[in-house]
């Protein structure tokens, strides 16, 4: 488990904290890693019914570590960043996301693959893969048209305009809008504990159900 990724269980709620501050919770190779293996893992423990990620109530992921990236890219389906893009689409039980000032790139792709997004008003969500001569990742192409629409995705993933907390909410990229990431993460573990009292076969039917199309 790297150490920039804090768990921690309770009540069938299982919490991921992005915790590398200080690089604005960028995600290296390592960090990839231990978030694939706490997923994995939450999917076959009987206790874990629901996970919430988040970077804290200051800060949620500046997206992929460039400097970390540019000397191991990600060029084969089993990198650390595909790998943890496959655990989140396979997990099977909710993913909530609670998400405080920026989501860049990933921190913004991930998302639609949520259950339930809480966002600060001053969160800023970017996906700037056409600017940095890269092709949005994560099946953007497809969950983000489905999400809020051709147009506004076309101003997203091409033009790389990015919106704030209160337009993600607006839009349908998050479920709703905070005023400081206290609120936004007291939000997210409200819904993580009643979804977690949830019937559980019936919880991963449906959302299987949901994802189908």
């Amino acid at each position: 488990m790297s150490e920039h990724i804090k768990t921690e269980a309770l009540d069938g709620v299982l919490t991921l904290r992005l915790d590398r501050l200080d690089k604005y919770n960028a995600l290296t190779n390592t960090m990839y890693m231990a978030l694939t293996e706490a997923i994995n893992a939450a999917n076959a423990d009987e206790s874990v019914q629901v996970v919430v990620i988040t970077g804290g109530p200051s800060c949620f992921t500046a997206g992929n570590d460039l400097q970390d990236f540019l000397q191991s890219p990600p060029q084969y389906l089993d990198a650390p960043a595909f790998r943890f893009m496959r655990a989140v689409v396979d997990f099977e039980k909710p993913l909530i996301a609670a998400v405080a000032r920026p989501a860049i790139g990933i921190g913004s792709t991930l998302l639609p693959h949520c259950v339930l997004v809480y966002v600060t008003r001053n969160a800023k969500l970017s996906m700037p893969f056409v600017s940095l001569s890269l092709c949005h990742e994560f099946a953007a192409s497809l969950t983000i048209p489905a999400a809020v629409g051709q147009a506004r995705a076309n101003a997203l993933l091409l033009a790389g305009e990015s919106i704030d907390g209160e337009t993600a909410a607006t839009w349908g990229l998050a479920n709703a809008a905070f005023d400081d990431g206290e609120a936004c993460l007291a939000a997210a573990y409200a819904q993580a504990k009643k979804l977690a009292k949830q019937p559980e076969t019936s919880l991963r039917l449906s959302k299987q159900l949901i994802k189908a199309p």
